[in-house]
């Protein structure tokens, strides 16, 4: 079930350009094939490995984030209620509920300060929740955000989605002068498929000058300091720490709707990283 060997080809690319719809690929981007690998989280065990995660919790109020930055609903907590390991697989659930003048629960785990990564593979298989409001990620932050502030740190989101679009995903960059909304982004679409309903590999390729993006064995977007969008300083040939939450409601999904059942669990198989 966990392979660890992705394979990028010309082969596998012109296919995927007669099967999805967002794989606009260019011919020149830089793709490596990293497989030494130098962390392998498979949550194995009952509980969270406190040696490299640790819980973000509330609603941002004590960062001086209200919202965490991005009008989201929930407030993090370390309850087995939102966050679970059980038969190899981390849970993260939001759930509608009144806790600590919040409408919503869900988790926030990072590496912070335990593992932080200069360049690499890394990737997560992971099973997708969905309904609107829903907003999971992947994502990492230049590890040193506390002396230089966001944006100037630099944010990698390695997969982002909205629970409202369940064929979608997103890749993309913050940095000084293309943040928020104006984020350099770019969008993979299944035609056939949805992300709640079976576990992706979702990963980049990061080098000194690019950041390959890709879902399961499709490259679908490469970011450089050259990219038309990135309209200020590349700020990626640091350390960065991983992230992985679950958002309800923000500026990216909306709030949820009559239509959203809860509660809605992000599952993840394994945490990669490779040299």
């Amino acid at each position: 079930m966990k392979n660890n060997k992705i394979k990028f080809s010309i082969l596998i690319l012109c296919i995927a350009i007669f099967s999805f719809q967002s794989c606009d690929l260019d011919e020149t981007q830089t793709v490596t094939t990293l497989n030494n690998l130098v962390m392998e989280e498979e949550f194995d065990g009952n509980e969270l490995n406190s040696e490299l995660w640790s819980f973000e919790l509330g609603d941002g109020s004590g960062e001086g984030l209200p919202g965490w930055g991005n009008n989201e609903l929930q407030n993090y907590t370390d309850r087995e209620e939102n966050l679970k390991v059980e038969g190899g697989i981390l849970k993260i659930s939001a759930r509608q509920e009144n806790f600590e003048g919040s409408d919503y629960t869900s988790a926030r785990i990072i590496t912070k300060a335990k593992f932080e990564k200069q360049y690499g593979r890394i990737e997560a298989r992971m099973k997708m929740p969905w309904g609107t409001g829903i907003w999971p990620a992947f994502w990492m932050l230049g590890a040193n955000i506390d002396e230089v502030g966001w944006p100037q740190t630099g944010e990698i989101d390695i997969m982002e989605y909205d629970g409202g679009e369940p064929s979608v995903v997103h890749g993309s960059v913050h940095g000084p002068g293309y943040s928020g909304g104006n984020a350099v982004t770019k969008s993979y679409e299944f035609l056939d498929d949805r992300l709640d309903t079976d576990f992706h590999v979702y990963g980049i390729e990061w080098g000194e000058n690019y950041i390959n993006y890709y879902v399961d064995d499709i490259l679908y977007n490469q970011i450089t300091p050259e990219s038309e969008d990135l309209t200020g300083e590349w700020v990626f040939n640091k350390p960065f720490y991983i992230i992985i939450n679950m958002a309800v409601g923000g500026s990216f999904v909306g709030p949820p709707d009559s239509s959203t059942v809860f509660p809605q669990t992000l599952e993840v198989d394994y945490v990669r990283v490779y040299d």
